[in-house]
């Protein structure tokens, strides 16, 4: 496992230049299906990750290549759930709120994640009995120990006396509104923050903020590696109207709406 998580975070940093060669570029951008931005930038990650982990031998779901059958996925055990550029829309408004998403699924748990943000060179990282951590890198690591030795464990003890809720900046649903509303009245000093992309996981595994609720579409690949670091570092992702935690390989890989807290 330890070999895996190396693996998918140097996939993470060379897929993150792979970005960051794009973004230093008069890009251009292509609607998908849904009408969502497309640029080359997603394009050559995904392709970098891929042939970073096909030698693993695990299947790959990526929003690149999302129309896998479930019939096949159905019988995966272990799968890579990678979306190569979550926060597509700020990369085209270049606020470098953008990051790239690998997580390791095992029956429908997310057992493993990893998170980089290519313009800071942030990498959050995550794995089942291993903790979640962040640390500053820029180029591919060799040793996962020495890695961890010079990264900080999550969450980081910020001393807030304010209830802080992150929100999507891009996805302000009507619903999550409320939920604001409730929290104000519930603890009064009560901070809102706008962020964009899964740095809303990585906000609360760090221990600036103190709930996620999305109440707006998301898919699998959105969230997985988000999911991994809040729930390693001791947070919950869990459906908003059972309380279940959230799974992944669902045959429809929509999310249900979730609060991370």
């Amino acid at each position: 496992m330890n070999e895996l998580l190396v693996k998918a975070i140097n996939a993470s940093i060379k897929g993150g230049q792979a970005i960051m060669d794009v973004y230093a570029s008069d890009f251009a951008v292509e609607q998908k299906d849904d009408k969502s931005p497309l640029t080359l930038a997603d394009k050559n990650c995904n392709e970098v990750i891929e042939n970073h982990l096909l030698a693993t031998d695990i299947p790959f779901l990526s929003e690149e290549g999302a129309k896998i059958p479930y019939s096949e996925r159905n019988n995966w055990a272990y799968s890579w759930l990678v979306d190569p550029l979550d926060g597509t829309k700020e990369f085209v408004k270049r606020n470098g709120e953008f990051t790239v998403n690998i997580a390791l699924i095992h029956n429908g748990n997310p057992i493993m994640g990893v998170i980089y943000v290519p313009v800071k060179e942030d990498l959050y990282f995550a794995m089942e009995g291993l903790g979640s951590y962040k640390v500053s890198v820029n180029s591919v690591i060799e040793n996962l120990e020495t890695l961890i030795s010079s990264s900080d464990l999550l969450p980081i003890d910020y001393k807030r006396a304010n209830y802080v809720i992150v929100g999507s900046r891009s996805h302000m649903s009507a619903e999550t509104k409320v939920f604001f509303e409730e929290m104000k009245k519930k603890h009064g000093d009560v901070n809102i923050l706008a962020v964009g992309s899964s740095l809303k996981f990585c906000m609360i595994a760090e221990g600036k903020a103190d709930a996620y609720p999305r109440h707006a579409p998301t898919m699998e690949w959105d969230t997985g590696a988000g999911h991994a670091i809040a729930k390693y570092a001791g947070f919950s992702v869990a459906q908003f109207n059972t309380k279940k935690e959230v799974i992944y390989n669902k045959k429809y890989l929509l999310n249900p709406w979730f609060l991370v807290s």
